[in-house]
């Protein structure tokens, strides 16, 4: 995955229009779909309880769908690029413990996946206005380049690779 710049005013109104249509969505295809199965397959005395359940399942699998199929539209890249670094910083993070270790020892594909963890990151904090924790993470990113320079690595992201992951 490569860091990408993304307009923060664009990426919110995209992420706002998309919640409040999968929300919508989620709302009258359960009521819908909820309201035929009652209809078609049970009573008036009997708990519809199985039956609403099944209708917001229904309405969920529906949803999925859908943002699978949108998943490429021009419109969503913006929100999809940010889910996908979520996921991305997510792995990162379920292996950060032996990722630390392997850049404390100067290993050179760790600071790779810290560089990129650490920018990906600032990215999102700055997306999502996240300005609490922004001066500890400049100051890993600034000891973490320093380290780099004197590896001779470049601090570029571009050299991230998802598959450095799976030494660790």
């Amino acid at each position: 995955m490569i860091l990408k710049e993304i307009d923060k005013t664009l990426y919110r109104n995209h992420l706002r229009v998309v919640f409040v249509g999968m929300a919508l969505a989620l709302m009258v295809i359960s009521v819908a779909t909820s309201t035929l199965f009652i209809y078609l397959f049970s009573s008036p005395e009997v708990s519809h309880f199985l039956h609403n359940l099944a209708g917001v399942a229904v309405a969920a699998i529906i949803i999925f769908v859908m943002l699978n199929k949108f998943r490429q539209h021009l419109y969503m890249f913006e929100v999809v690029y940010v889910w996908d670094l979520k996921q991305q910083l997510n792995r990162i993070n379920r292996k950060l413990r032996k990722i630390e270790v392997a850049v404390e020892s100067s290993d050179n594909d760790a600071m790779v996946i810290m560089n990129f963890m650490y920018r990906g990151s600032k990215q999102l904090y700055d997306l999502d206005d996240n300005t609490i924790t922004m001066g500890s993470l400049i100051s890993k990113i600034n000891v973490l380049d320093q380290r780099m320079q004197d590896s001779g690595l470049s601090l570029s992201t571009n050299a991230y690779d998802p598959a450095m992951l799976d030494q660790f």
